[in-house]
């Protein structure tokens, strides 16, 4: 099947769940993760990648996925990453964002100003940047699908434990961007969809019940958030 799908979010099992998803519904797909550039007490830390996106040399040009390298702090890698989408996939038809942040646990006086930086940048500017870069082509084309992703779901940890500062923030950032565009869609030219899951685990049926709904989307789906599963109580 002919049907350019760019999904872009940082490594996780939403991502991953995602990205097999789409492996089964096309032909053809590119894909952008934002670099895990932490430090190494969150997560394995990571050198920044370039600005300018590239086709990875690990896959082949027969292949499905083509892996795209993204800088989200950049405005330039922005338009750079989609263009270089667009040039894979001809189009972009369905631009697939998913905001799964990672987990840093510290208290306040510990975070580590390097990782205040990279979550602003990466995890909360960088959406920004790449929102805007969808929505321009989408418009001038008059037509496209962006579908906004994130997992809703509530911190498990106990009262002991060091609070997730950064992450609930980035999270809260991205839904608030979320359903600022959803509420303006209906102005706009091209369909703009919500999607959220409160269920931990369960990212492969999320990620079939997001398609499903992708593929059987109207103009009457535009500004709509669809939910999935529900919160548990504690």
């Amino acid at each position: 099947m002919k049907r350019g799908i760019f999904i872009a979010g940082n490594e996780s099992a939403l991502s991953r769940a995602v990205d097999n998803e789409a492996n089964g519904r096309t032909d053809l797909y590119t894909i952008a993760l934002i670099p895990n550039r932490l430090s190494g007490g969150n997560t394995v830390g990571a050198p920044a990648r370039p600005h300018t996106p590239k086709v990875s040399s690990s896959k082949s040009a027969g292949e499905k996925r083509q892996l795209l390298d993204w800088n989200p702090s950049s405005p330039i890698s922005a338009r750079t990453l989609v263009l270089a989408a667009e040039n894979r996939m001809e189009q972009i038809d369905d631009a697939i964002l998913i905001c799964s942040p990672p987990s840093i646990r510290s208290s306040a006086s510990d975070l580590p100003l390097s990782d205040i930086e990279i979550i602003f940048n990466d995890h909360i500017k960088g959406w920004f940047y790449l929102v805007k870069e969808l929505a321009t082509i989408f418009t001038n084309r008059g037509k496209g699908t962006l579908a906004l992703v994130y997992q809703d779901i509530a911190s498990g940890s106990g009262k002991d434990d060091a609070a997730d500062v950064l992450g609930p923030a980035a999270l809260s950032s991205f839904r608030a961007l979320t359903q600022g565009i959803l509420a303006a869609a209906h102005n706009e030219a091209y369909i703009t969809v919500g999607f959220s899951t409160s269920d931990a685990g369960n990212e492969a049926a999320f990620a079939a019940f997001l398609f499903k709904n992708i593929d059987e989307i109207t103009k009457r789906s535009n500004g709509k958030l669809h939910k999935y599963g529900k919160f548990k109580l504690f």
